[in-house]
């Protein structure tokens, strides 16, 4: 299982725009950053894409959720390209 870590010095959304281009209209990009455990002595930075509107996740650990696989037209699993959701490894402490 993909353990992915957000730190709570990562609560927060960063924003970036990409200016228009060949009559497509500008966008903005909303990410978080998060850290995935991927074997090594270390965890690895990466970034997790956000909808907007759509909240930071808040500090802890979390899986990806099974929702963000797909089978492609060879019959392989991937992870889609586009809408990776995770979910909490555990119940969140009240």
């Amino acid at each position: 299982m993909l353990k992915i870590e957000v730190f709570k010095e990562n609560e927060n959304i960063q924003t970036r725009s990409i200016p228009s281009k060949d009559g497509k209209p500008p966008r903005t990009i909303y990410e978080q950053t998060a850290y995935a455990y991927l074997g090594g002595k270390f965890p690895v930075e990466m970034k997790l894409s956000l909808d907007e509107g759509q909240p930071a996740y808040v500090a802890g650990n979390y899986t990806v959720h099974s929702s963000s696989f797909t089978v492609n037209g060879y019959g392989s699993l991937e992870l889609k390209r586009f809408g990776m959701l995770i979910e909490p490894l555990e119940a969140p402490k009240l």
